[in-house]
């Protein structure tokens, strides 16, 4: 009994010590996996874009249709009882003041002939009145043709006063303190081509349910527009020139629209929230009043949705 004590004496710190080894192992290779997982951590980073501050004017602006129209509308009249003997005019042609646009027989000389004239050669008479343009136009509609009977004081067409000829913009009336008479107004076609335009006149009344006012741009163009040609009219509301501005994809705010920041670099692969006040904002751009950023400054333009401060990042494209 005593021998078989001792042996079992011996073999217990033998046990002890593989215990021991084993659970030293086991320690060792858990760190080491902790170690990888924050290696991995540390090599995650976002792919993003960079841009820099621009330099420029700005401007806060608002695009309003603007419809061309002739103001003045002359009809054309018969001055006598009678026929149509003569149109020399069409619809669309353009006119001159004093220009022959319709001749007419009175229905006396249609009746009568020549017999006036069989009597007495000297007499000259034709029985035949010259209807004449009064203004410089447009003919807009044709009533008679020739061979129509008409009575004095029937339109026989319409004429579309050249000098007359303007763009009407539908201006919301909020906007009355930003639009002056005489100012200029740059006008764009459908196509591209611009036009300068000046603030003539305002209409003495308001759109009951848009609540527009009409305002009247002359403009001054040698060439033929034609009536019922919308345009588009930029009202400037503020303009601010050699101030910095970015991209509205680098400018993030919060739910409310009340704070607003940018993720600046701040060595080749860390960005940092930067707090911005910005100011004027055009289609693209966003001005930045504060803080005044360098030339040099790379700002965060896209991949920077959710990036929480001193996020790692990897630029891929300059």
């Amino acid at each position: 009994m005593k021998k078989r004590i001792n042996r079992y004496s011996l073999a217990w710190p033998i046990i002890s010590m593989v215990a021991l080894m084993i659970c030293l192992a086991a320690c060792g290779g858990g760190k080491k996996s902790d170690d990888d997982d924050d290696t991995s951590k540390v090599q995650a980073q976002t792919p993003v874009t960079v841009t820099t501050v621009d330099q420029k004017s700005m401007a806060d602006y608002v695009d309003l249709n603007a419809t061309s129209a002739f103001l003045q509308k002359n009809y054309i009249k018969s001055n006598a009882n009678g026929y149509i003997v003569k149109v020399n005019v069409q619809q669309g042609q353009q006119v001159n003041q004093g220009q022959t646009l319709f001749v007419i027989k009175t229905k006396e000389a249609q009746a009568i002939g020549n017999s006036i004239n069989v009597l007495d050669t000297t007499f000259k008479f034709s029985g035949t009145n010259q209807i004449k343009a009064s203004k410089h136009g447009y003919i807009s509609q044709m009533n008679h043709q020739m061979g129509d009977y008409v009575q004095d004081g029937e339109a026989l067409a319409t004429m579309s006063d050249r000098s007359s000829f303007v763009f009407l913009m539908q201006l919301p009336y909020e906007l009355r303190q930003y639009v002056n008479r005489g100012e200029r107004i740059q006008l764009t076609l459908p196509g591209g081509q611009k036009l300068d335009a000046n603030v003539a006149s305002f209409m003495p009344s308001v759109d009951t349910v848009a609540q527009t006012q009409a305002v009247v741009l002359k403009v001054n163009s040698g060439e033929q527009i034609p009536e019922n040609l919308v345009a588009k009219a930029r009202i400037v509301k503020s303009e601010k020139s050699n101030t910095q501005s970015l991209p509205k994809e680098a400018v993030l705010a919060n739910e409310t629209q009340t704070d607003f920041w940018v993720m600046k670099m701040i060595n080749a692969t860390t960005a940092v929230k930067v707090p911005v006040k910005k100011g004027i904002e055009t289609g693209d751009r966003i001005e930045i009043l504060s803080p005044k950023f360098s030339a040099n400054d790379k700002i965060v333009v896209t991949g920077n949705y959710g990036l929480t401060d001193t996020a790692k990042v990897k630029i891929t494209e300059q």
